[in-house]
């Protein structure tokens, strides 16, 4: 049994295993690289003027889900856009007006919301 050649042999394989390291950390890094391009270009810049129409996500519905119901909700009217995408926006129907953060909101391209239930009976054939 040669202790000098199992050295060098335990040398040699901790130093394939410290080039496997970090050819790992390298293909990781390039991969999140990546991942992250990818993921900005599918992002799109909402930009908001004032007195544009607007929903409001609504964090409240996370915490205590109803399968069919909306987590958006407004419309709500834009009052004042500040810098950092800060904006003030207005309830119509109550006047309140609030700041929040321009990320929890997205624009409102619809008519009028009906907030009631309704009911659709199913007859059969």
């Amino acid at each position: 049994m040669d202790l000098q050649a199992a050295g060098e042999a335990r040398k040699l394989h901790l130093n394939e295993l410290e080039e496997m390291r970090l050819f790992s950390y390298e293909n990781a890094k390039l991969y999140k690289e990546k991942t992250k391009r990818w993921h900005d270009q599918k992002i799109q810049a909402r930009v908001f003027e004032k007195g544009q129409k607007v929903l409001l996500f609504n964090s409240h519905l996370k915490l205590f889900p109803g399968k069919l119901k909306s987590r958006w909700s407004g419309p709500f009217t834009v009052g004042q856009v500040y810098p950092f995408g800060a904006l003030e926006v207005r309830k119509d129907q109550s006047g309140r007006e609030f700041k929040v953060n321009g990320q929890w909101l997205k624009h409102y391209w619809g008519g009028e919301v009906n907030r009631e239930k309704t009911s659709i009976t199913l007859e059969d054939p």
